[in-house]
């Protein structure tokens, strides 16, 4: 059931409901079948175009699902049912994929069967958590990031991946993929999480024997430091694993995680910094960090006592509004939403301080969260 709200937040989350409403119903249908990344002059031009294979791809589908889901209006079912369909030809392509097929296909695939029961989408997902699973090291028993020399690489992304792999257990009724998913998920718990719930974004193990090697900084700013992304896909990643496991070892990495993002990000008046262990100059904000803890926190709030889900729930709350506040495009013309998105602290390359599609789908799904009209789509 879903809990009552403040008048004041209730107020904020009708108004902001509506504006989601107003705003994603303008781009589905200017869109065409564009699959968006990052706008150029307020306008998303066609990622599928530029790189079919790239990670991002599945997060419209996730929120064309989300809304369809919440407002059954039909323009969203066939937009997703079309971005689904141009996967194929990554699915087919085969050789651009890695970790992030989770990414790809649950949002899009996994999400239509979810909600129409279609067997050829089933069939999709089942097709991505095998290549999924197919990345799994039985020795070191973790999923290898990327391709290319990386075969002794883990990061903590992929704990948002794994859920396709504890579908997939259900779906094809074979526990073999949960296994690897738990394997993982045990991995990244005892070579990413620190003892005080900051997370590595890069492990480096011996790929023969799972030995440690290193940890480089990967997108954060430095070995040691404490990339904000990294720790919202933990945080969120292990609350998902507990919801599919029931392991309470899970449970209480997510909250130790929590504990330490919503530590930092308070101090920022609850948007997050790019790293959380950066240097106090030059600020540099990544929205999209807090939106997917704000995600992760409500789920966390889903799973534990009364007396514990406020501080959960606030948090999330916080984050949300204070991005509304200081970083949402309501102007229906434009395209994107959140603003304000990093896709690493040294990275350049068009994802810095910017609107990117995953930032307005964790938006979305945390407002739906909040509203009672979401559904599981990991």
């Amino acid at each position: 059931m879903r809990e009552r709200l403040t008048q004041e937040n209730q107020a904020w989350l009708d108004e902001v409901w509506a504006k989601l409403q107003r705003k994603l119903l303008a781009e589905t249908e200017r869109m065409g079948d564009k699959i968006p990344y990052i706008p150029e002059n307020g306008v998303y031009p066609d990622m599928g175009e530029r790189d079919l294979y790239w990670w991002t791809n599945g997060f419209w589908g996730g929120i064309l699902w989300q809304m369809y889901h919440a407002t059954r209006n039909d323009i969203y079912k066939e937009k997703a049912e079309r971005l689904e369909a141009r996967l194929d030809g990554a699915l087919d392509g085969y050789a651009g994929l890695h970790h992030d097929v989770g990414f790809m296909w649950l949002h899009t695939a996994v999400a239509n069967y979810r909600l129409t029961g279609s067997e050829r989408s089933k069939t999709r997902g089942l097709h991505a958590a095998n290549l999924l699973a197919g990345r799994y090291n039985p020795r070191g028993k973790f999923i290898r990031a990327w391709n290319d020399d990386c075969t002794g690489w883990t990061i903590v992304d992929c704990m948002m991946n794994i859920p396709l792999l504890y579908w997939a257990s259900e779906a094809a009724n074979d526990p073999r993929f949960a296994f690897i998913a738990k394997d993982h998920a045990d991995t990244t718990l005892e070579r990413i999480v620190r003892p005080d719930g900051s997370c590595n974004h890069i492990v480096i193990l011996d790929p023969e024997n799972g030995d440690f090697i290193e940890a480089p900084g990967g997108q954060g700013y430095e070995p040691g430091s404490s990339w904000s992304r990294g720790q919202a896909w933990a945080l969120y990643g292990f609350a998902l694993s507990h919801r599919h496991t029931k392991d309470r070892r899970y449970l209480d990495a997510a909250k130790r995680i929590a504990h330490y993002f919503i530590a930092n990000v308070s101090a920022t008046d609850f948007v997050p910094l790019v790293d959380f262990r950066a240097p106090a100059e030059p600020v540099y904000w990544d929205t999209t960090a807090g939106v997917c803890a704000a995600c992760g926190l409500l789920e966390i709030a889903e799973a534990v006592g009364e007396f514990e889900k406020p501080l959960y729930r606030n948090a999330a709350l916080s984050i949300l509004k204070a991005t509304d506040r200081r970083f949402c495009n309501w102007n229906v013309d434009e395209d994107a939403i959140v603003d304000g998105g990093t896709g690493s602290y040294h990275g350049r390359n068009g994802d810095f301080g910017v609107p990117i599609i995953y930032g307005d789908y964790f938006f979305l799904e945390a407002v739906l969260r909040l509203r009672g009209l979401s559904f599981l789509i990991w």
